[in-house]
């Protein structure tokens, strides 16, 4: 196996197991309750860590990628994740210090999957060149929903099995990723000015780079809302929710896999912008569907939001190049953490829907279904607004490339 495919191969079961930390969770969250009694707001604490740990690491790998390399921030993601896993299965051991233990497990789990973006996204920018380089950001990213749905068919065919065995499986990826990681040459920066933190800085001080911080908060938020709360917005639908889940992430993984072919055909920011438009239709149909219909809604859905993420950390690497790594961690971080941010506030808005639904006299399935679609029709408006920024961005970009702005590698991918 070339170093190349070693290198893409141990990134893809890095993702993978931050895939799999992210399909377990919610049943482990459940025995948790039952087995250790730790209350729910301690639960949202514990879970918080993986939200938390996520971004902090992809910051600071972002910051020292060019010192240390992106093989040390592989190997300790190699090591957060073996020891987060162990501490989590002998969680109980500690007594009443479990729950303390589980923060401490869960962040480091959340430490090691921040450092699988910041070290395999620059990796793969590094590695290959404009059209090949999306279509390789889209195959890397598409392991994530890719994981999930592998992750769920696992957790289903298994059964009652024990929560501990559960997350032993998150060391099968693990291990895959250390061993493949671990006789590879990492590639140099491939614009020289992205190796030097101050170039990157002034790169990121500028108005392109900024407003693209603002999209990745709203396409995350436009993702992870929706997902994040299908349990109980479409509980009620008429449809199964955990079905409804695992069909978006299997289009996604489908989406991405073609992800390339895509930015080939209508460029970065036209594939943005086309997913901007289905998003918005999705998350319509969603707020007004039930039954059958909400199957065929959230294919629409999982179309427009499958494009989102690989292809702003593409758009970064292939027109801000000389951001480097930390720009594509920054952007990263930005969309984990505003993906954190708005979970309460869709919380919120579900218990004031329902409030409402039961002002008007609703009463349980159809107070639900209420307060589910209405909260749907409010996150309509994250892609809504989308389409309107991606529409700037699309125009934006012709411009900078008819008065020969982009730079000379970008202009490949344009």
């Amino acid at each position: 196996m070339t170093n190349d495919k070693k290198l893409f191969y141990g990134s893809c079961f890095a993702l993978i197991t931050t895939a799999f930390s992210f399909s377990f969770r919610a049943s482990m969250l459940t025995a948790w309750e039952s087995e250790l009694g730790i209350d729910k707001v301690d639960l949202g604490f514990i879970n918080s860590m993986w939200f938390w740990g996520f971004p902090i690491s992809m910051i600071i790998g972002g910051l020292i990628y060019n010192t240390v390399g992106g093989k040390k921030i592989m190997q300790f993601a190699v090591f957060a994740h073996g020891v987060g896993i162990l501490l989590t299965i002998f969680a109980p051991s500690f007594g009443a210090s479990a729950y303390t233990i589980l923060l401490i497990a869960t962040l480091l789990i959340g430490l090691g999957n921040g450092c699988t973006e910041a070290a395999c996204n620059p990796m793969i920018a590094d590695t290959y060149e404009g059209v090949r380089m999306s279509k390789m950001l889209n195959r890397f990213h598409m392991w994530f929903p890719g994981g999930i749905f592998l992750g769920s068919l696992i957790a289903l065919s298994l059964g009652d099995i024990s929560w501990q065995i559960q997350t032993a499986i998150l060391l099968v990826p693990t291990i895959i990723y250390a061993i493949l990681f671990a006789s590879v040459k990492w590639p140099s920066a491939k614009i020289a000015e992205s190796a030097s933190l101050e170039k990157n800085f002034s790169s990121m001080l500028t108005p392109l780079f900024l407003f693209i911080l603002v999209c990745m908060g709203l396409t995350a938020m436009s993702e992870f809302a929706p997902n994040q709360w299908v349990e109980i917005t479409l509980k009620e639908s008429g449809a199964q929710p955990m079905l409804l889940l695992a069909l978006t992430f299997g289009v996604m993984t489908i989406v991405r896999y073609f992800g390339g072919a895509a930015v080939k055909q209508f460029t970065i920011p036209g594939v943005l912008l086309i997913s901007a438009v289905l998003a918005t239709i999705g998350l319509f149909m969603l707020s007004q569907s039930t039954g059958v219909m909400a199957y065929l809604s959230v294919i629409v859905f999982g179309l427009g939001i499958a494009s989102f993420w690989p292809n702003m950390v593409g758009f970064v690497a292939t027109f801000i190049p000389r951001s480097g790594a930390i720009g594509m961690s920054i952007v990263g971080a930005m969309g984990m953490f505003m993906a954190g941010l708005v979970q309460p506030v869709t919380g919120g808005w579900i218990k004031a829907n329902r409030a409402a639904a039961e002002a008007q006299g609703l009463t349980e399935g159809a107070a639900d279904l209420y307060a589910g679609q209405a909260t749907m029709s409010t996150l309509v408006l994250f892609p809504a607004i989308l389409i309107a920024l991606f529409t700037v961005l699309f125009f934006w970009m012709r411009s900078r490339k008819r008065e020969g702005q982009i730079p000379a590698d970008a202009a490949m991918a344009h």
